[in-house]
């Protein structure tokens, strides 16, 4: 858990466990879709209930979920604005609504704006239809300021009003109103020590509202108190629907603590009741930070069990990986290595830390394309090579702690817009693959390499643009270039074109063993392969 972000996300991280509802309500989505509800506008800038912008989302979302409608949870939503690059504010443009919520998956975003006249509170509101971004009828209930609860019930109402019938009541389950209202400012308040006050004076109006301690646990934790955070989210009764979590939170923080034991067993609790491959991923995390040798099972035991659990994820590909490294099996982590960074090209320390393998298993060229690939993504790995025995030397401290617990991988928000983002990247690969082709047998080599070249950035394993490389590289005379691309494209993809091209560059490097080799990998393939026989007969006249 290095990064802050991936900590605010584990704090308190769900997702809707009601059943789908109905295709056709304005707020209810189809069973594999979600809603997303954004902050409202303070229509009137009424300072006094400057927190209810955040509010609205909140009691929206959970009361949309009580009504049986898939909405999507507050840390989910703050995680794609986070990386998407989208500031948290209430006043963002329909388009950019419509963009976040088509990156994440969600069928319909929900907008709205409030407005407080005296002790009056109005709330409009009104859902986006995501597939045609068309605006459906906007919803409006009002009524006194103390009654924000059943306001926001009745706005879920309508909302939902073609939902399947549900047993769920929007209004019950809320605490009360001013330890709500002391959660909500917690929640946006900038500085840990107010964050701190607003969800302590939370817990001291309301002891049994266990959402203001996984708040806590949030704040202790980004701050690296991991024992207060330890102390707080035991604090969540077992008999509480926030107990799976705060459990799963627990074990985070004693990881923190070095505490393997106590975390060991608490995942495996967890896993007795409800197997996750989050909770098996952890527990390879402990064996890997133990002490060597006070484990008989190795680490990569339970990330090969998690990979398999969900093998969708790329970080438990990459926790493979990194661990057979460690336990010295080369061959084992250059595998799970490149399910990585297939399954996320732009997984920069998975290209970084595949070379390290690849080039202690003598794979060189191999490795240096790999370091290449890591460069052209960031630059602070210019400077991890830079460190003594840097391309040699492993990292210390990239294995990947999971703090999503029970998202499927359908729902998995990084998972979303990671996929979104690569169907964007290989639109554009295409496009500069195709213009890189054109240009090819147009022999504007210059150009071509250019347009490949950014084909290649976009989709580092996009076997035709290697190839096509490996062919100018070949034609205009850079055959050690060539070799690297059409092995590039070979990993990708292995084809017969790339093994044809690269024996053709083998022969012109007079390396005739290796051109006779990449043949009679195609005519074992296909026996009546006329341009491998060819390949084959050059060899043997000279």
């Amino acid at each position: 858990m290095k990064a802050a972000a991936r900590l605010i996300v584990a704090a308190t991280i769900a997702v809707a466990t009601a059943t789908g509802a109905a295709a056709q309500s304005p707020a209810a989505a189809a069973p594999d879709n979600r809603v997303m509800v954004v902050p409202f506008e303070n229509a009137n800038g009424a300072a006094r209930v400057y927190w209810l912008a955040e509010a609205s989302a909140v009691l929206l979302t959970d009361d949309l979920t009580a009504l049986g409608v898939r909405a999507m949870p507050r840390e989910e939503r703050l995680l794609a604005f986070e990386q998407l690059g989208i500031p948290p504010s209430p006043v963002l443009s329909h388009a950019t609504v419509i963009r976040t919520g088509q990156l994440v998956g969600a069928a319909q975003v929900v907008v709205g704006s409030y407005t407080l006249t005296g002790e009056t509170l109005t709330v409009r509101a009104r859902a986006i239809q995501l597939d045609s971004g068309r605006l459906l009828p906007e919803v409006s209930e009002s009524g006194p300021l103390p009654e924000i609860f059943q306001i926001y019930g009745r706005v879920a109402r309508r909302l939902a009003s073609d939902s399947s019938p549900s047993s769920g009541d929007p209004e019950t389950g809320h605490p009360p109103l001013p330890a709500f209202e002391q959660y909500i400012k917690g929640l946006v308040a900038r500085s840990p020590s107010t964050q701190v006050g607003f969800f302590s004076q939370a817990l001291t109006l309301s002891p049994a509202f266990h959402r203001a301690r996984l708040g806590l646990w949030t704040v202790y934790t980004e701050q690296g108190e991991h024992q207060r955070a330890l102390e707080v989210v035991r604090q969540v009764s077992p008999n509480q629907p926030l107990s799976r979590r705060a459990r799963f939170l627990a074990s985070l923080s004693m990881l923190e603590l070095a505490q393997y034991g106590p975390a060991a067993d608490a995942l495996g609790d967890l896993g007795r009741e409800r197997p996750d491959a989050s909770i098996v991923n952890n527990q390879g995390i402990i064996q890997f930070r133990r002490p060597a040798g006070t484990s008989l099972v190795k680490a990569s035991f339970f990330f090969e069990e998690a990979a398999r659990m969900d093998p969708s994820d790329a970080s438990l590909f990459f926790n493979l990986g990194y661990a057979r490294w460690t336990e010295r099996d080369l061959a084992g982590a250059v595998d799970a290595l490149r399910e990585v960074v297939r399954r996320d090209p732009a997984d920069g320390d998975a290209h970084f830390v595949l070379a390290v393998v690849l080039q202690a298993s003598g794979s060189s060229v191999e490795a240096g394309r790999e370091r290449e690939l890591a460069r052209q993504l960031s630059s602070k790995y210019a400077e991890w090579e830079a460190r003594p025995g840097g391309i040699t030397t492993m990292p210390r401290g990239l294995e990947r702690v999971k703090t999503e617990l029970d998202v499927p991988p359908a729902l998995r928000l990084n998972d979303a817009i990671v996929a979104a983002g690569q169907r964007d990247q290989q639109d554009q690969a295409l496009f500069h693959l195709e213009s890189g082709k054109r240009l090819f047998q147009a022999e504007h080599d210059a150009e071509a390499v250019a347009e490949l070249r950014r084909a290649v950035y976009l989709a580092p394993y996009q076997s035709e643009a290697h190839l096509m490389l490996g062919r100018v590289y070949l034609r205009t005379g850079r055959l050690s270039l060539a070799v690297s691309e059409l092995k590039i494209s070979i990993w990708s993809a292995d084809t017969i074109a790339a093994r044809l091209a690269l024996a053709e560059t083998y022969l012109q490097l007079k390396d005739p063993a290796a051109a006779r080799s990449e043949a009679q990998v195609v005519l074992r393939r296909d026996p009546g392969n006329l341009d491998a026989r060819r390949i084959t007969e050059r060899v043997a006249a000279n």
